[in-house]
């Protein structure tokens, strides 16, 4: 049964995220709150940007309440725009539609159910072919729980997965997947076969912090960097007899770099590898036993060490580090950021601009923080918890658990967003 949206709100929230617990029913809300509930009532089209009630310092619980006021609130927008495309399985964004087939297993657990979006073969091919993939695509995999999503790729180009248009597509349609049928967003699954691993190579690190984990079979990895997999538990599938384009040998290679990462950073780079001996490009299904090891992995939005390596696809947030304009970092950039107590340390390719997306699930905002810089202390102080932030958060992703409750740029002379 899908969760109301309140239900799935309250669970994202205050579930295993180290911010206040409910508090017991109170007869008033406290005046910053109320004022969030007052906005948040008012038409979308008269709501201030500038209105007061966002720029005040919030407690730790009046941040969760604020939190889950407007989580709610988002959510229903996001599921009211979205909802007969859902029930079309059909989504445009410009001149791109997406289109899918679901297929339901299990029982829907109280978190909510996991997504599974997994991507077909074929490319540089006739719409015949390609809609033969993706039919077959349908039928491939059965999680033991989940909606088993298999979309229909917008074009018919080699790099149907990893064309700039799919970012954005796969986006709206989790937020909208969260919001109209209740998924879970830190159990969302991505895999692919052939073309469509191909798409996994790519997706996966650009986008690793909306995936629980993430699987690839039969693909070429392309250009890709395995950096950004530090926090996303990934598998590799490969026919040991797949020689085609060397995707075997590349296999054997990007194996042997996330063990590499693994063993440098025990804490991350978690991975799997089946190079099946003999087997050519079709594997038997041998593969699916993917499934049942991805599942395992719940996505984490608040990993204390983060690599982002930007893409030729520009992303303007990931974890918890955004940039208001991503054509700030160059592709291939790499920006390290860790958290340890109280202090964040980031190095490399640091854009100016480059914001710092906090929350007490990273770390105790009621206390200062330490920023570090390429060896430089860049700020010293605290940062305050706002509504601005949320808001924020949640208008560029329907996603509470990953949502910021306080902002910080590192700009100039570095001061806390007010």
């Amino acid at each position: 049964m899908r969760l109301s949206i309140l239900a799935l709100v309250a669970a994202f929230v205050f579930a295993d995220t180290g911010a206040a617990k409910p508090p017991a029913r109170q007869a008033h809300a406290s005046t910053d709150v109320a004022g969030v509930e007052t906005w948040l009532r008012q038409p979308a089209a008269e709501r201030r940007g500038d209105d007061p009630a966002f720029s005040r310092p919030l407690s730790r619980a009046d941040a969760a309440r604020a939190l889950a006021a407007m989580a709610k609130a988002r959510l229903a927008t996001v599921a009211a725009e979205d909802r007969e495309a859902i029930a079309a399985k059909a989504l445009t964004i410009g001149d791109k539609t997406l289109k899918w087939e679901t297929r339901v297993f299990g029982e829907a657990p109280a978190g909510g159910r996991s997504l599974w979006i997994s991507m077909h073969g074929g490319g540089n091919a006739s719409p015949a072919v390609n809609d033969g993939q993706w039919r077959n695509q349908i039928r491939l995999y059965e999680p033991a729980e989940g909606i088993y999503l298999a979309p229909r790729a917008p074009t018919d180009t080699w790099n149907l997965w990893h064309e700039p248009h799919i970012d954005g597509l796969f986006q709206r349609l989790i937020d909208a997947q969260v919001a109209v049928n209740g998924v879970n967003p830190d159990k969302v699954y991505l895999l692919g076969y052939s073309a469509g691993g191909d798409g996994v190579w790519q997706l996966a690190p650009r986008m690793a912090d909306r995936f629980a984990a993430a699987a690839m079979m039969a693909g070429h990895p392309g250009d890709a960097s395995l950096l950004p997999l530090r926090n996303l538990p990934f598998a590799v599938f490969m026919g040991g007899a797949d020689g085609a384009y060397d995707r075997n040998r590349h296999a054997a290679e990007k194996t042997a770099e996330l063990a590499r990462l693994h063993a440098a950073d025990p804490g991350g780079y978690t991975f799997m590898s089946r190079i099946y001996p003999g087997l050519p490009h079709w594997m038997d299904r041998r593969d699916a036993e993917a499934l049942p090891w991805m599942a395992r992995f719940t996505r984490d939005p608040w990993p204390k060490r983060v690599v982002w390596v930007q893409d030729d696809v520009p992303h303007d947030r990931f974890y918890w580090l955004g940039i208001g304009d991503a054509g700030q970092l160059k592709v291939g950039g790499t920006v390290v950021a860790t958290a340890t107590g109280q202090g964040i340390t980031i190095a490399g390719d640091v854009p100016p601009g480059l914001t710092l997306r906090l929350s007490d699930r990273l770390l105790d905002l009621d206390r200062p923080v330490l920023v570090t810089v390429n060896g430089s202390v860049v700020f010293a102080g605290k940062v305050p918890r706002t509504a601005r932030a949320i808001w924020q958060s949640l208008e560029e992703r329907a996603d509470p658990a990953s949502a910021a409750t306080a902002l910080l740029t590192l700009a100039g002379t570095e001061r806390p967003d007010r």
